[in-house]
């Protein structure tokens, strides 16, 4: 399967590559950050944030220096923001221990904070150019299907590995990610698919359940975010950016007015992640000095 496989699959991404700004660089901390932002976020909104990102805070050191407030501030738009408490942790620990450069050996990588295995690989393949397979849910939902059952995580990973030519790691994994972001999609479009020729739960007439339902490395969806604690918390950091909170301000900030205590949780929480501090009664962004007030928020 692997030579017919990857020959129709890259033959098909000669023409239906998607044009992505990140493709054209192959400079590791840009890669990093770009995967990082992914991460749960749409690709059209990352790109206005990733450059802007990047000219403030074009390498490990600049991101080390500014502290987790600045590239919290910078992070907004993109929600999940503690990923930008990791990103700069993960600044942090580059200057630390790899002289400012992100390490291209797997095991470093994944000792970054808020890396893991999709993205410590995706940096190994898309700034180092090495032949690994990268599998995020897209990857992980075409391998299920052409598999035609569910799938260990193990063994995702092997099956991802096996299709990757030698000297082709970029390409690709580049074409696999747009596959399933445009054709193997949680509602297929199988007629237009380059692989459906390999593809067992196609040729099986698609009977059955989807194959890749329950199968490891493929999301399940969110969870509902209108009335969540997730959007509370967005409203709460997106304060943050601005001003400091003070604690009676919580409820209302948050979005409960009549729900006191779930704001207190929530900012809670908030502390326990490292998105925020509180001194007494008033929250800031950690690292942040200055009175309780309204906080620049100019870059440092």
């Amino acid at each position: 399967m692997t030579d017919g496989f990857s020959a129709a699959l890259l033959d098909w991404w000669c023409t239906a590559r998607r044009d992505l700004p990140w493709r054209d660089t192959r400079d590791p901390w840009a890669i990093l950050v770009a995967e990082l932002m992914l991460q749960q976020t749409q690709v059209d909104r990352v790109t206005g944030p990733w450059r802007a990102f990047l000219a403030a805070m074009p390498d490990p050191a600049a991101c080390a220096a500014a502290g987790a407030a600045q590239v919290i501030r910078r992070w907004e738009g993109l929600g999940y923001n503690r990923r930008a408490v990791h990103l700069h942790a993960a600044a942090v620990q580059m200057v630390e221990r790899h002289d400012g450069r992100v390490p291209d050996d797997l095991a470093s990588l994944l000792a970054l904070p808020g890396v893991g295995p999709y993205t410590a690989r995706a940096v190994r393949v898309f700034a180092f150019e090495r032949d690994d397979a990268v599998v995020d849910t897209n990857v992980a939902r075409i391998l299920a299907r052409t598999s035609g059952e569910r799938l260990t995580a193990s063994v995702v990973q092997r099956l991802a590995d096996d299709l990757v030519t030698p000297g082709r790691g970029w390409a690709h994994n580049q074409a696999m990610l747009d596959l399933g972001a445009r054709i193997c999609r949680p509602t297929p479009h199988c007629p237009d698919c380059p692989v459906r020729a390999w593809c067992r739960w196609e040729l099986d007439g698609r009977m059955g359940q989807d194959p890749a339902r329950g199968s490891a490395g493929v999301s399940g969806g969110q969870s509902r975010f209108e009335g969540s604690d997730r959007q509370g918390r967005g409203r709460l950091v997106d304060t943050l950016r601005r001003r400091a909170v003070e604690a009676h301000e919580l409820a209302v900030v948050c979005g409960w007015s009549d729900d006191a205590a779930r704001a207190e949780r929530v900012a809670e929480r908030l502390v326990a992640d490292g998105l925020a501090r509180c001194d007494g009664a008033t929250y800031r962004l950690p690292d942040v000095v200055g009175d309780p007030g309204l906080e620049s928020t100019s870059p440092a």
